[in-house]
């Protein structure tokens, strides 16, 4: 198969890229190298995947209309893994336009790109944010996503939206995952793992927001993968059960799907930095601080519509994926 991944130098693009090559795809990865952080650390991941025969890289931003018409016509691809977006809660709240262009305007460049193209099914980066506000745990497709608390969250259901009118105008198949915290090797230097993990080393404190009474549903780099693959591999057909008169957000009368992809095990942020301190060997010195604007408290997703679909589950515990992001840290900076 020829799949375009989008945002192929980043954290999640690349590890999905080498597992698509690993089974004999032939992979075109998309990125714009863009300065949101450093530009060496995707170049490192890139070239892990240059290396391949059937791999070849395209400098391209998602929000070009003209560069991404002509990519689509040229390449013809059978399947879409759109990663590329602009990344980061709070950084959405300082740099709107930068998420306008990148999640929305690059969206509808892909969305467009798919349709004019017969692509056989668009899978695509959606994000645990578009819960906002919602208190009911654990998280579920079932639920109303209405009240978004950034605009990052705003920009992922509002690609969910999009994604669906393209599955009813044209067919589309169209499948969605919320992803829920992920981390591992070659992860994002904005994440707490990595800003953790750097200042424990070089003596630093770290900031702990909402004095610590933080849940997250940690969900390890290689499971978010596994799951892509799976659904890619699965294309999104119409539920026959929908009820349009008590119409699930799950699913729909067209190719639409959405799925959580977590770990269903919400991990205290407390517990997470007691993993990274076991795996340095090191104790952190905290910064107790209050919740910051955009941020939620808790999240925590239910995964059985992703079971029912693919038949698997996230399951990594977090020693065992800090043990192995910390590994990959010291080694690739030497420290």
């Amino acid at each position: 198969m020829k799949i375009l991944v989008t945002g192929a130098a980043g954290f999640i693009g690349m590890t999905t890229s080498l597992r698509l090559l690993a089974r004999g795809d032939e992979v075109v990865g998309l990125d714009n190298l863009n300065d949101y952080y450093e530009v060496s650390l995707k170049e490192a991941r890139l070239a892990r995947l240059t290396g391949h025969a059937n791999f070849r890289f395209v400098k391209l931003d998602v929000g070009d209309r003209a560069g991404m018409e002509a990519l689509f016509a040229a390449e013809k691809f059978d399947k879409v893994i759109h990663l590329a977006a602009q990344a980061g809660v709070r950084y959405s709240i300082q740099n709107p336009h930068a998420y306008v262009d990148s999640n929305l305007l690059g969206f509808i460049n892909v969305l467009e790109g798919c349709r004019h193209n017969q692509v056989q099914h668009l899978v695509y980066a959606s994000s645990s944010s578009v819960y906002g506000g919602n208190t009911k745990m654990p998280f579920s497709e079932h639920d109303s996503v209405d009240h978004p608390v950034s605009l990052y969250a705003a920009t992922k259901k509002a690609n969910e939206l999009m994604a669906h009118t393209y599955s009813h105008l044209y067919g589309l198949p169209t499948t969605g995952l919320r992803f829920f915290t992920v981390y591992g090797p070659w992860g994002r230097p904005d994440m707490a793992l990595f800003l953790f993990t750097k200042a424990i080393l070089e003596g630093r404190p770290i900031d702990v927001f909402n004095h610590g009474n933080m849940k997250r549903d940690f969900t390890y780099i290689d499971d978010i993968v596994e799951g892509v693959i799976r659904v890619m591999d699965r294309t999104a057909a119409a539920n026959p059960e929908y009820d349009p008169i008590a119409a699930d957000p799950a699913t729909s009368n067209v190719p639409y799907r959405v799925f959580n992809i977590g770990n269903n095990n919400p991990v205290q942020l407390l517990d997470f930095i007691g993993a990274i301190e076991n795996a340095l060997g090191m104790k952190a010195e905290k910064r107790l601080l209050p919740l910051q604007d955009g941020d939620v408290p808790a999240t925590y997703a239910n995964t059985d519509l992703l079971n029912d679909w693919v038949g698997f589950v996230p399951g990594t515990s977090v020693e065992d994926g800090v043990g192995r992001f910390v590994s990959w840290y010291r080694d690739y900076y030497k420290v």
